[in-house]
């Protein structure tokens, strides 16, 4: 360990809270229908996209229209995505297939739709070798912005109804059940949040060598003298968003550890900004819309807390090394010119420090993106991003999913809080009761079952022991790339353990070609449940919420806004995702940290 790589994760939790303080604020403005300064550029495109999509945004939704409209876009989106793919070798006209690239086979398109559209980005594929630039962009990039912004929205809705007051007069009204309306919270979202931070960071990358041109890829002779093919793309405008909305999805197969899309230290580092500036924001936002800002700080804080706790515990395992080195006898400590510790699988660009936190950063997300090899990490490194998805999305958690999964958690923990003091639970006056808590019950253990379900699928099933790498990987490490892949998956993360891959059943009399696809079908099926049903759950949530009657704070009243209230609330969430995971991470990570077995 070195007081540089320290010095890294401090300045990072200060710089990413400096920033996310102002564009909370905005974003409050920008969901509370106040003026902003981007009024005056964006005010009209806003009105024009809503009179080409037909809909009068003055109206609001209730949680079930709401929901249709959510679930009704997304499918016309996973539709247009699978024709793009599908049909790929059709839009050379465009002049964006400089590689000719052939169409995806249907099953790795059902599970790259699926993938992108949940926000996941989870990728079967490599990208420079199978996608082409119109693919990347007219297809992919345009899921990216949209997926993001249908979190967001979500989030947006939900706080709209725990904070709705109705007055009694207009209890019975439509007004009365309206948590927004969806078509304005997206097109708002995509104009005055997404694409103006994109176009930032996207300028940042390109003055610091990140590419942008839609050249032919170049064919040299390295110093071996073998042929050698360097691949092109539009990569800043493609990694913006990426990262922004929490996607994760790598231009090219190696993804943020890819020179073109991660050149420096300084790319790394506002990499991880951009991973985690909007689920900060969100955070300070939430706060301002109540009108209580120590709400929105309580709920900041035990994020950050876990956060760092996670940071710190990844950066001293991996400076400290593995059982391997150790029984090798090769030496770990810091000395002249080197961090010590596991290099294994990391960029000497971002060294030990720069790896662990941009592996945290992208796992308390759902974003996915990766610097290093996570199997190459320690048994407790590796333990670490499986902690982090283990918490369901609730340590900043993805654009919009991290804050509507923590406030379901915030609602679990004052109905416990409110039992154990003899009260009715309340939570900012309003009564947390049977209904509101099943669904909160429901929402929370939506993400863990899928992820255990299909984990128990794929290592009871012989098509999916057939989808893990044996040749490469056995016993512990298997597992926990099996568990590892779902696991992601449901969480709508997209990192992977490697080793794992799709088990391919070649069709009779056509010996090669794409058949079945284990992985792929049950990955994608994975993903959209995970995805929808917590959404569901959670706009469900707002639907009982917003019209209930405010009550006044009394002397037994729980304070959610104190110390007291945040040591409560991470307790709920270690203990919720202990109870659930433990037993599957014995069986993968911690038995593979304390035995010292790699493969």
């Amino acid at each position: 360990m070195t007081v540089y790589g320290w010095g890294l994760i401090v300045v990072f939790a200060l710089v990413l809270t400096a920033l996310a303080l102002p564009l909370g604020r905005y974003m409050a403005a920008v969901y509370t229908g106040q003026r902003t300064f981007m009024d005056p550029l964006l005010a009209r495109p806003e009105h024009l996209l809503y009179r080409v999509i037909g809909v009068r945004v003055d109206r609001g939704q209730d949680w079930k229209r709401y929901a249709t409209s959510l679930i009704a876009f997304s499918l016309v989106g996973w539709l247009l995505l699978y024709f793009i793919l599908r049909t790929q070798t059709l839009w050379s006209f465009t002049g964006l297939n400089p590689m000719g690239y052939h169409s995806m086979p249907w099953n790795v398109a059902f599970n790259t739709v699926s993938s992108f559209l949940t926000n996941t980005n989870w990728q079967y594929y490599g990208g420079e070798t199978t996608m082409s630039y119109f693919s990347q962009m007219a297809g992919l990039a345009v899921q990216n912005f949209v997926s993001a912004a249908v979190g967001i929205s979500v989030a947006v809705a939900l706080i709209r109804g725990i904070v709705t007051h109705v007055a009694t007069s207009e209890r019975d009204s439509a007004k009365a059940h309206s948590i927004g309306n969806f078509w304005q919270d997206l097109v708002r979202t995509v104009l005055y949040v997404l694409l103006p931070i994109s176009l930032i960071i996207a300028l940042i990358l390109l003055s610091q060598g990140v590419i942008e041109n839609f050249s032919r890829y170049l064919s040299f002779t390295g110093i071996t003298h073998i042929a050698q093919t360097l691949a092109m793309g539009p990569v800043a405008s493609q990694e913006a968003i990426k990262l922004l909305g929490t996607n994760g999805g790598g231009f090219f197969n190696t993804n943020s550890a890819h020179p073109f899309e991660n050149s420096n230290g300084l790319t790394n580092f506002v990499e991880m900004l951009a991973v985690l500036l909007i689920p900060a924001a969100l955070v300070f936002t939430y706060g301002r819309m109540t009108g209580n800002r120590r709400q929105g700080y309580a709920i900041y804080a035990t994020m950050m807390l876990m956060f760092l706790g996670a940071a710190a515990v990844c950066y001293i395992a991996e400076a400290h090394g593995s059982p391997a080195q150790h029984v090798a006898g090769l030496h770990t400590a810091v000395r002249a010119g080197t961090t010590g510790g596991n290099m294994e699988g990391k960029e000497q660009r971002f060294g030990i420090a720069g790896s662990a936190l941009f592996n945290v950063v992208t796992t308390v997300t759902s974003c996915g993106a990766v610097n290093s090899a996570l199997e190459s990490f320690t048994g407790i490194g590796g333990a670490v991003p499986f902690a982090n998805l283990s918490a369901s999305e609730v340590i900043f958690g993805g654009v919009g999913t991290g804050l509507y999964s923590i406030l379901l958690y915030v609602l679990l923990a004052v109905f416990l809080g409110g039992l154990m003091v003899g009260r009715t639970p309340e939570y900012i006056g309003k009564k947390v009761e049977a209904r509101e808590i099943k669904l909160v019950a429901l929402g929370i253990l939506i993400t863990p079952l899928s992820a255990l379900f299909s984990t128990a699928l794929a290592t009871a099933t012989r098509a999916g022991r057939a989808s893990i790498d044996t040749a490469i990987a056995h016993g512990p490490q298997a597992f926990s790339e099996t568990l590892y892949a779902y696991l992601s998956q449901a969480n709508n993360n997209g990192s992977a353990f490697a080793g794992y891959s799709g088990f391919v059943q070649p069709v009779a009399g056509n010996v090669g070609s794409h058949g079945i696809t284990f992985a792929d079908l049950l990955g994608g099926f994975t993903m959209l449940f995970a995805r929808y049903a917590p959404i569901l759950f959670a706009l469900a949530v707002a639907g009982t919420l917003v019209n209930k009657r405010v009550s006044p704070a009394g002397l037994g009243t729980m304070r959610t806004d104190n110390p007291t209230f945040v040591v409560l609330l991470i307790g709920v969430i270690v203990l919720v995702g202990a109870l659930t995971f433990f037993p599957a991470l014995l069986l993968g990570p911690i038995v593979q940290g304390l035995t010292g077995h790699l493969y």
